[in-house]
């Protein structure tokens, strides 16, 4: 007996989610405090169809649509090193933190944006994990030790309520076009990069990112996916940082979950 890990229809809602992605940078619906060519991606929702993909996936496994937090007042999640963050979807099955998911995309200004996007999706990893470690997605356990020992105790939890770690999802939308698929020089006035990055692609650079993020357990997947500018068709560069393989790796933690 085989299980299949995905809806049928997932190749369709990827398709759907990459349409719904155009459309609404295209839509003209725009947040004007933000000003220039972020109006789009910031009013127009342009990421909702994957959103959509986390509740096809919730329901496949015969989970209750309701575990999926989505409201802007209900994916916030403290931190270690700032009070709070929001992220795109939560997933909270009685009362267990089992999915945290952020969706990215960029079109054009490779070069302005790529670090800023690296920089962010790492430092949000680091502070959720320490959060993670000091309790923070739980019923927390108040230290039973003196007043002057709990300052040590909150830097070096001995215990925590459930050690078991969230599915924590990374997803890079990249337009495919000339400038992102083209070689880029790395400056190195004192020190050579790693060789992987000699004359790599912006597209390149963010599949390095994506397999270091999973590869350094900072993520439990991380994908890249690469869509030309108004089409349905997507692509991934590695079967590793497809978006196939995130949602699977997720749908198999949800399967687990109620087993656990």
């Amino acid at each position: 007996m085989s299980i299949s890990l995905l809806p049928p229809n997932f190749d369709d809602l990827t398709r759907a989610a990459v349409d719904k992605f155009w459309n609404s940078r295209g839509s003209g619906v725009v947040n004007i405090s933000q000003g220039g060519g972020r109006d789009a991606v910031v009013g127009g929702k342009n990421m909702d169809g994957f959103v959509s993909i986390v509740h096809a996936i919730v329901e496949h496994c015969g989970l209750p649509a309701d575990i999926v937090h989505v409201r802007k007042s209900q994916v916030v999640l403290p931190g270690f090193f700032r009070a709070t963050k929001n992220w795109d979807v939560l997933v909270i099955y009685q009362h267990r933190l089992l999915g945290v998911f952020e969706f990215k995309s960029q079109v054009g200004s490779f070069g302005n944006n790529f670090n800023n996007r690296s920089e962010e999706v790492i430092g949000s990893a680091a502070d959720l994990w320490v959060a993670h470690h000091h309790g923070a997605y739980g019923s927390r356990m108040e230290p039973r030790v003196s007043p002057d020992a709990q300052i040590e105790f909150a830097l070096a939890p001995s215990v925590q309520s459930d050690p078991r770690p969230p599915f924590l999802a990374w997803l890079m939308l990249l337009e495919e076009s000339e400038a992102s698929m083209r070689s880029v020089r790395c400056d190195e006035p004192h020190y050579p990069v790693f060789p992987e990055f000699q004359g790599a692609s912006y597209a390149r650079r963010y599949q390095i990112l994506c397999e270091r993020l999973v590869e350094r357990q900072l993520y439990s997947a991380a994908a890249l996916e690469l869509t030309v500018k108004g089409e349905l068709e997507h692509r991934a560069l590695s079967p590793a940082t497809s978006i196939r393989n995130l949602f699977s790796e997720f749908s198999g933690r949800l399967l687990a979950a109620q087993h656990s």
